[in-house]
C-alpha cells in the first residue's frame, strides 16, 4: 500500500510456482520420445499426458510467443521465468488445424486463464503423441528449479513447479 501510494513499483517476486497447465498425468521429460525435450536441449522441465484439450497458463505473467500453427505458447512470469508449453510432439505439421488460441503475443495472463483449446482426439490421430513437455527455456537465468510431486493433476490446481529468480 505505502508503495502504491508514493508510485514506486512493486518488486518482482523472486520465486514463482507453477500450477499444471493441463488436466493429465505428470510425466518426467525423459519419457518424452523425442530427444530435444528428453534430453533437456531446450531446458529442463517435466511433461503432461493431457486427458483433455485444455491448457491454462500456469502463472501470472505475459504472453511472449504464441506459435503461428497455435500448437505452442510461451510465457513470461513475473519474477523472468520462460515457460514453454508444447501441445504434444510433431504437432506442427497440423498447421493449426483443431487448435485454438484464447490470448495473443503480449497479452497479460493470470495463473488458470485459458490459453490455447484443441481437439485432443485429432492430436492422437495426427500427431507423433499428446505427450506435453513444459519447459523452463531459461533455466540458465534463474537460480533454482524444484519439481513438485504431483501425478494426477488438473489444469489451473495443483502445483507442478517452482521457480527461483537468481
Amino acid at each position: 500500500m505505502f508503495k502504491k501510494l508514493f508510485g514506486k513499483k512493486e518488486e518482482a517476486p523472486k520465486t514463482v510456482i507453477a500450477s499444471a497447465p493441463l488436466t493429465g498425468t505428470v510425466k518426467s521429460l525423459d519419457e518424452v520420445p523425442d530427444p530435444v525435450f528428453s534430453q533437456k536441449m531446450m531446458g529442463d522441465g517435466i511433461a503432461i499426458e493431457p486427458t483433455d484439450g485444455k491448457v491454462v497458463s500456469p502463472v501470472d505473467g505475459e504472453i511472449m510467443q504464441l506459435f503461428p500453427t497455435k500448437h505452442a505458447v510461451g510465457i513470461k512470469a513475473k519474477n523472468g521465468a520462460e515457460i514453454l508449453i508444447h501441445i504434444g510432439l510433431e504437432t506442427v505439421s497440423m498447421n493449426g488445424e483443431g487448435f485454438e488460441a484464447h490470448v495473443a503475443e503480449g497479452a497479460k495472463v493470470s495463473k488458470g486463464d485459458a490459453l490455447i483449446t484443441f481437439d485432443l482426439e485429432l492430436v492422437k490421430e495426427k500427431a507423433k503423441s499428446t505427450i506435453t513437455p513444459i519447459i523452463l527455456t531459461n533455466g540458465d537465468n534463474m537460480a533454482d528449479l524444484v519439481k513438485k510431486e504431483a501425478v494426477s493433476v488438473s489444469a489451473g490446481q495443483e502445483e507442478v513447479l517452482e521457480i527461483s529468480a537468481k
